[in-house]
């Protein structure tokens, strides 16, 4: 369930049945049901990072779908206020009454595996990809302890883009952000793969235009940016994430050089 374009807005579906916690991951996703008759990864707004990183997710998941790469479908996915009470787990039961309303969740790829750098290796145009998406979209979290990256169907589908955007957990200084390169790039697991960085930007920076970016950052609910009292509106909220992408876009010339000098580094 992907495409290689963006939707105007996601699906939302109403969760039905909690499965069981996923703990690999430090805020307790979950495997859940929904009406729809599909299961779903399911990030709540109550856990971790809260709405930002649902934002983070979205954004990162959407911008991946843009540029062709394979990520699950996401959906705006709605936990009703009885939801959980019958919960035996206190944490899991306080971690669904902190998430009421609307979270994020991705389609549930059945029977997908972890991937393995040690057991595959990624063709270099595909990596350069996933290594630009990363630098662009601040992604933290795509190392060899983590890879946040499954085999499916013998194709690698990217998950996880919630530790991105590092910029909104301090507001301030998000211009400077936007204009310089990613250091934390060099632990990237696919970045030895990636030496077709430079043809690779020239196929992005064509792809992504100011109206693709308007358009997705138009998908973050209001209620998610204003509840980090960051922004006294969510047009503000929303403004300040379309122009960092914008910057960041304009200025990929910077965090393409960090990137190809921190390869080189490594190789």
């Amino acid at each position: 369930m992907d495409s290689q374009k963006t939707n105007s807005t996601l699906r939302t579906v109403n969760v039905v049945r909690y499965v069981m916690p996923l703990r690999e991951g430090g805020s307790l996703p979950a495997l859940a049901d929904a009406d729809d008759g599909f299961s779903y990864v399911l990030k709540f707004r109550g856990a971790g990072q809260r709405e930002k990183a649902l934002i983070a997710e979205l954004l990162g998941g959407e911008i991946a779908r843009l540029l062709g790469l394979k990520v699950p479908e996401l959906v705006f996915a709605n936990l009703d206020e009885a939801f959980g009470r019958s919960e035996g787990d206190e944490e899991i039961q306080d971690l669904l009454k902190g998430s009421q309303g609307l979270n994020l969740a991705l389609h549930f790829l059945s029977k997908a595996l972890t991937y393995d750098p040690g057991a595959t290796i990624v063709e270099s145009v595909l990596a350069s990809k996933i290594v630009w998406l990363d630098t662009f979209i601040t992604n933290v979290d795509r190392t060899y302890r983590n890879t946040n990256m499954l085999l499916w169907n013998r194709e690698l589908w990217l998950i996880d883009h919630g530790a991105s955007f590092l910029f909104h957990h301090s507001w301030d200084n998000w211009e400077k952000q936007a204009i310089s390169s990613f250091p934390l790039i060099k632990d990237h697991v696919l970045l030895p793969y990636a030496n077709d960085l430079k043809a690779v930007s020239e196929e992005f920076v064509a792809i992504i235009t100011d109206e693709k970016i308007e358009e997705i950052v138009a998908m973050i609910p209001d209620e998610w940016i204003l509840a980090s009292r960051d922004v006294e509106t969510a047009e503000e909220g929303k403004e300040v994430y379309a122009s960092f992408l914008k910057m960041r876009l304009k200025n990929f010339e910077v965090f393409i050089k960090g990137a190809e000098d921190a390869r080189e580094a490594l190789i």
